[in-house]
C-alpha cells in the first residue's frame, strides 16, 4: 500500500513509520520537523505545516491509500493546561483540513488519533477510577482546549463517515504512551520520560520534584504496542471511537518508586501542589478494544519501562 503518516516526525508516528516500512509499504511521512532522535525511515518525508489546507492536499495527493492522521500540537499536561488555545487552534485547522484533503484525493482508509482527554472529567476524580468506557465520553465535559478539540474531530471525523461512506474511517484513543526515541525535556514530555530524565539526572539520596500530591493515577502503554493496535484498528471494520490502552494502575508516586528501582536509586520526593497534575485518575477499559481486535497492549510497565529509562539516561549522562 501507499501510506501516509502524519506527525511523522514526532514519537508515535516515527515508531509507525518503520513499522509499516518493515511490513514492506511505501510509506510518505509529513510533519513540521524532522525526527528529533534518528533519521526517517520513509521513503518520503516531506516538512509541511498541515495547519495550511494547501498542504494537506499535496500531502494525500499522488495515490495514497491510506492515512494514519497522527499530527498535532501537544504535550505532557504541563503544556497543554498552558497552551489552551494553540492546542485547539491547530489541531482543529489540521484535522478538518486533514479529513477534506482525503475525501478530495480519495483516500480510502483513514485513521484520526484521539485522546483520553476526550472523556468526562467527572468520571476521572478519584484515584481509584473505574475504567473508562468509549461511551464515558458524553455527556462531554472533556479537557479543557486539548480535549474539546479532539472531542469535536471525533465528532467531524465520524460526520465524513456518515456523509461519504466510501471513506473507511477510524478513531482511536490513546491512553498515555511512552517508550524510547519519546521527548524527555523541554516541557512537552509526558510523565514516563519525565520522571526518568529526572531521576537520571539525581545521585542516589538525592530529592526530586513529583507535580500534585502524586496521587494521581494513571495507566501507560508501550509505544511498540501501540504501534501494533493502530495497525490491526487500521486493518479491522470497526468505525467508532476505541480505547487503545493498559488498565495497568499506578500513582505518580509508584511511577517514580518504579524507575528509582530500575536505576538503582534511592530518590525523595518534592510534592509540588501547585504544579499541573490533571485529573485524579484515568484507566483505560479494554472490553471492546478486545472484542473487536481480539488483542489488547500487552507490555507492562516492568518490562517496557526499562528500556525507556537506559535510552534516557543515556542522552541525559551519555
Amino acid at each position: 500500500m501507499r501510506i501516509l503518516v502524519t506527525g511523522a516526525g514526532g514519537f508515535i508516528g516515527h515508531h509507525l513509520v518503520k513499522r509499516l516500512k518493515a511490513e514492506g509499504h511505501f510509506v510518505r511521512g509529513v510533519d513540521i520537523k524532522f525526527p528529533e532522535y534518528e533519521e526517517t525511515a520513509a521513503d518520503e518525508f516531506w516538512p509541511l505545516d498541515l495547519r495550511e489546507y494547501g498542504n494537506c492536499l499535496l500531502a494525500t495527493g499522488d495515490g495514497i491509500n491510506a492515512c494514519y492522521s497522527l499530527a498535532a500540537t501537544m504535550g505532557g499536561i504541563g503544556f497543554i493546561e498552558t497552551h489552551l488555545s494553540e492546542c485547539a487552534r491547530d489541531n482543529v485547522l489540521i484535522n478538518a483540513n486533514m479529513l477534506e484533503a482525503a475525501r478530495k484525493n480519495g483516500v480510502k482508509k483513514y485513521l484520526y488519533t484521539s485522546s483520553a482527554c476526550v472523556y468526562n472529567q467527572d468520571k476521572q476524580r478519584d484515584e481509584d477510577v473505574t475504567p473508562l468506557k468509549e461511551e464515558d465520553a458524553y455527556p462531554a465535559m472533556p479537557e479543557p482546549g486539548y480535549g474539546w478539540e479532539k472531542l469535536f474531530s471525533e465528532h467531524l471525523a465520524e460526520c465524513y463517515q456518515h456523509d461519504f461512506p466510501e471513506m473507511d474511517i477510524k478513531i482511536v484513543r490513546f491512553h498515555n504512551v511512552y517508550g524510547p526515541l519519546g521527548t524527555y525535556d523541554g516541557g512537552k514530555e509526558k510523565s514516563p520520560a519525565a520522571l526518568c530524565r529526572k531521576i537520571a539526572k539525581a545521585n542516589s539520596g538525592d530529592e526530586i520534584e513529583i507535580w500534585g500530591d502524586g496521587s494521581q493515577t494513571r495507566t501507560y502503554m508501550a509505544v511498540d504496542d501501540c504501534v501494533e493496535g493502530l495497525i490491526r484498528l487500521m486493518n479491522s471494520d470497526y468505525n467508532k471511537p476505541l480505547n487503545l490502552g493498559t488498565d495497568e494502575l499506578i500513582s505518580i508516586n509508584g511511577l517514580a518508586d518504579k524507575i528509582a528501582g530500575i536505576a538503582g536509586k534511592e530518590i525523595r520526593k518534592a510534592h509540588n501542589l501547585s504544579a499541573p497534575q490533571g485529573v485524579r485518575g484515568r484507566s483505560s477499559d479494554n472490553t471492546r478494544l478486545l472484542e473487536v481486535l481480539g488483542w489488547e497492549p500487552r507490555i507492562t510497565l516492568d518490562q517496557g519501562l526499562p528500556e525507556t529509562y537506559a535510552w534516557i539516561n543515556e542522552r541525559v549522562n551519555g
